[in-house]
C-alpha cells in the first residue's frame, strides 16, 4: 500500500509522505508546487507557471525549465517513477498541470470545508468550527517562496480568504459571547494587516468583550497614529464606532454587557467588587486564562536516558545552577524526545509556565524561524499586545528579558541551528531555564556561561531492548534472539528502533524473527526498513543538507573505503584534496555529528554510512567514484576487512571506525 501524501500551503509550502517530511528542492520547484496547491486541484497552464517564475523576459528555455521542475517534483512524490513517466499525483493534461489531491490531504481544502460548515452554523458550534479552520493558518500563503513586495494574485486571494474568515469568526464569537476563542486569530490578522480598518475595528471590539478595555484603547491610539503617519488619513466610521463603544462607560457598567455601536452582546463587566469604569486599571498588562503551557505531549514510550536526567538535575542543583541545557546528538538519536520528557519532568519547578518553539534550524533557508519571529510569538504568549511589541529585534529581546526577570519559566527551543538564532531567546536575570536541542554542537565560547551541553549518545543494549518492550509488549520476551538482532541492525538508534516497532505493530502477522530477517537480508541498505526507510532518510537529510558542498561530497565518498579505517591523509586522497582541507571537512562533519571523534579515531554510525553510500550512488557518477577508490589504492592505505563468521553485521552500534592517525 502506498504511503499517502499530504501538503500545506497556508504558510511555508510543505509536503509529507506519511509522517516523513519531503525535501521539495529548489525555491523555483517549491514555488511551482505552491501555485498548484493554491489552485487546490485546479488546472494550471504552462504559461501561468512561466509567468510565475519569470515576471518579465522569460528565457527561451522557460518551458523546458518548467517541465524539468515538474519532473523533479513528480519523482519526489513518487520516488520510483521513471524519468519521463506521467505519474499519478502531478499529472499533465495537454498544456496544463494538475495536482490530484484528496480534500483531507491539503490544509487549504480542509480550511475551506470548515469555514463553509461554520457559515452554515451559529452560536458556539460555529465559533468552534471557525477556530479549527483558523488554526490551520501558519503564515501568509506560500510565505517561504514569495519574494518582493508584490505577491502573486493567486496567493493574495488565499490570504484574503483567511482574513475574511477571521472577520466572520470574530462576528460570530461576539454574538455568541465567547470571543476569547478567536482572540489570538484576530490579533494575528490585525498584526499582519495593520492598516485594514475592518480588522482593526473587530480587534478593538474583541478586546473590549474580553475585558481588556485599556489594551483596546492603546491599540486604537496605535492604529490612529499609523493611519496618519503612513496614509495621511483619519480613522473611518467603523474604527470610530469601535472607539466610541470603548469610551461608553455607562454601557460597561449597567450590567447588560453591551457596548454601544457593537450591535451584539459583549462581556465587558468588571470583576465583582471593582468600581465601574475602573477595570482594567490603566497600564495593566493584558489578562489571560493563566500561565502559558505550550509543551508538546511527553512520549508515551519514553525509556532510558536516566543518566542524562540525573545530570540535568545535578546541573540545576549546584550553587550556580544552569540557565540553559543544550542537548545535541546525531540525527535520530532522540534529542527532541528527551528534551520534551525532561521539560515535563522539571515543569513543576517553573510555576509561571512553559514556552515552546520549533526554530526549524535545519529546514530550507526560507523556513528557518528568525529570532524576531520567535520573540513575537513569545511576547504575545506572555500577554503583550501586538501593537505594543517593538519592531526592532533588540528591543523585543529587551522586553522579553524584562518580563522573564520577574518570573520562573521553562522555555523549550527545539531544532536550533546556532547561538545567533538562540541568544535573543535566552532569559537574563531571574530563575528561568532554557532547554534547547540541536543537530550540531553549538555550545562553547559563543554561548553564555550558564549554558551546559548534554550530549546524547546511542542507547545502551539494555535501553534499546527496554524501548522495544515498551512499544511491543510481552511479545519481545518470546523471541530474545530476534530482539537482539533488531537492536544490532538498528545500531541502538532510537529512531530506527521506533520505526521497526511501528512497522511490527502495523503488521501483526509479521513476527519479530521475520522483521529481523528483513533487516539482515537488506545487506546494510536502509531498504531493510521497508516504507520506514524514507523516515530515516528524511531525518538524516536535515543534517546532510546543512553541510557545505565539500563536506557533503566527502560524506558521500567515505563509504567507498570499505576497510573502514583511514587517516586524514587517506581521506584527502579519497576526495583528491590537500590534507589540510580534508581535516577541515572532517571537522565539519564532526560538528554536525555525522562522524564522531574519539581515542584518535573517527566513528561513523553504520546507518549513516548506508545513507551516505546511497547518496553517493545517486549523486556521484561512476567515474568519480572509481577514481576515488583508485586514489585510495595509490595511497597504500587500504586495510582489508577480515571476513569471519563472527564479523559484526552492518548496523552494529559501534559504527564504522575511521582513524585519524597515519595508519590504524
Amino acid at each position: 500500500m502506498t504511503t499517502p501524501l499530504s501538503f500545506a500551503v497556508l504558510g511555508p509550502v510543505r509536503a509529507w509522505r506519511g509522517r516523513s517530511e519531503l525535501d521539495l528542492g529548489t525555491r523555483q520547484q517549491r514555488l511551482v508546487l505552491a501555485f498548484l496547491l493554491a489552485r487546490a486541484g485546479g488546472a494550471v497552464s504552462i504559461a501561468e507557471l512561466v509567468d510565475l517564475l519569470w515576471e518579465s523576459d522569460p528565457p527561451p528555455s522557460a518551458v523546458n525549465v518548467v517541465h524539468r521542475h515538474v519532473g523533479m517534483l513528480r519523482r519526489r512524490f513518487e520516488p520510483g517513477l521513471p524519468t519521463r513517466a506521467a505519474g499519478s499525483v502531478l499529472i499533465r493534461d495537454g498544456g496544463e498541470y494538475r495536482l490530484l489531491i484528496e480534500e483531507d490531504a491539503l490544509d487549504l481544502l480542509r480550511f475551506r470545508r470548515l469555514v463553509a460548515r461554520a457559515g452554515g452554523s451559529s452560536g458556539e458550534p460555529a465559533v468552534a468550527l471557525y477556530r479549527e479552520a483558523l488554526a490551520l493558518w501558519r503564515d501568509r500563503c506560500a510565505s517561504g517562496v514569495r519574494s518582493g513586495p508584490r505577491a502573486h494574485p493567486e496567493f493574495l486571494a488565499v490570504d484574503g480568504e483567511w482574513f475574511a474568515a477571521v472577520r466572520a469568526a470574530t462576528d460570530a464569537a461576539l454574538r455568541a459571547g465567547c470571543v476569547h476563542a478567536v482572540l489570538p486569530a484576530i490579533r494575528l490578522a490585525a498584526e499582519h494587516e495593520p492598516l485594514d480598518e475592518a480588522l482593526q475595528a473587530r480587534l478593538l471590539l474583541a478586546l473590549a468583550a474580553d475585558g481588556r478595555r485599556a489594551e483596546a484603547l492603546a491599540a486604537y491610539a496605535d492604529i490612529e497614529h499609523r493611519l496618519a503617519g503612513e496614509l495621511g488619513i483619519r480613522p473611518g466610521a467603523d474604527l470610530r464606532a469601535a472607539r466610541d463603544s470603548l469610551l461608553d462607560h455607562d454601557a460597561a457598567a449597567d450590567g447588560s454587557g453591551s457596548w454601544r455601536g457593537a450591535g451584539r452582546a459583549l462581556t465587558a463587566a468588571p470583576p465583582l467588587g471593582a468600581e465601574a469604569g475602573s477595570w482594567p486599571p490603566a497600564g495593566a498588562p493584558p489578562t489571560g486564562p493563566g500561565p502559558p503551557a505550550q509543551l508538546p505531549a511527553d512520549h508515551p514510550y519514553f525509556s532510558g536516558r536516566r543518566d542524562l536526567v540525573a545530570a540535568a538535575e545535578e546541573l540545576l542543583a549546584g550553587d550556580r545552577p544552569a540557565t540553559a541545557l543544550v542537548i545535541d546528538g546525531m540525527p535520530g538519536v532522540g534529542k527532541t524526545t528527551l528534551a520534551v520528557h525532561l521539560a515535563h519532568h522539571l515543569a513543576s519547578r517553573y510555576p509561571d509556565g512553559q514556552l515552546h518553539a520549533d526554530l526549524r534550524g535545519f529546514d530550507s533557508g526560507d523556513s528557518v524561524m528568525t529570532p524576531a519571529e520567535a520573540l513575537r510569538g513569545f511576547l504575545w504568549s506572555l500577554g503583550v499586545a501586538p501593537a505594543a511589541i517593538p519592531a526592532e529585534p533588540h528591543a523585543q529581546a529587551g522586553l522579553y528579558r524584562s518580563i522573564l526577570a520577574e518570573r520562573r519559566m521553562l522555555i523549550l527551543l527545539d531544532n536550533c541551528r546556532d547561538w545567533d538564532q538562540v541568544r535573543h531567546l535566552l532569559p537574563g536575570a531571574g530563575g528561568s531555564l532554557v532547554i534547547a536541542t540541536s543537530r550540531r554542537r553549538i555550545t562553547g565560547t559563543a554561548g553564555p556561561a550558564g549554558a551546559h551541553p548534554l550530549h546524547l549518545d546511542l542507547l545502551t543494549d539494555a535501553e534499546a531492548r527496554e524501548l522495544l518492550t515498551r512499544w511491543l509488549g510481552d511479545v519481545t520476551a518470546a523471541d530474545p534472539a530476534a530482539v537482539d538482532e533488531i537492536v544490532t541492525r538498528c545500531g541502538r538508534l532510537p529512531l530506527a528502533l521506533a520505526l521497526v516497532a511501528t512497522r511490527a505493530v502495523g503488521r501483526p502477522a509479521l513476527s519479530l524473527p521475520a522483521v529481523a530477517g528483513e533487516l539482515a537480508g537488506a545487506d546494510g541498505r536502509l531498504a531493510g526498513f521497508g516504507d520506514a526507510h524514507a523516515d530515516l532518510e528524511a531525518s538524516f537529510s536535515w543534517s546532510y543538507r546543512a553541510l557545505t558542498p565539500g563536506a557533503a561530497r566527502l560524506f558521500r565518498l567515505l563509504p567507498l573505503h570499505r576497510a573502514g579505517e583511514l587517516s586524514t591523509e587517506a581521506a584527502a586522497a579519497l576526495a583528491g584534496l590537500p590534507p589540510r582541507t580534508a581535516r577541515g571537512l572532517l571537522a565539519e562533519l564532526a560538528a554536525h555529528l555525522l562522524v564522531e571523534p574519539g581515542d584518535g579515531r573517527w566513528r561513523m554510525h553504520d546507518l549513516l554510512r548506508a545513507y551516505a553510500a546511497e547518496l553517493g550512488e545517486e549523486h556521484d557518477d561512476a567515474a568519480e567514484r572509481d577514481a576515488a577508490v583508485e586514489r585510495i589504492h595509490d595511497h597504500h592505505e587500504v586495510v582489508p576487512a577480515p571476513v569471519t563468521p563472527d564479523a559484526a553485521p552492518v548496523g552494529t552500534a559501534s559504527g564504522t571506525v575511521l582513524s585519524t592517525g597515519r595508519r590504524g
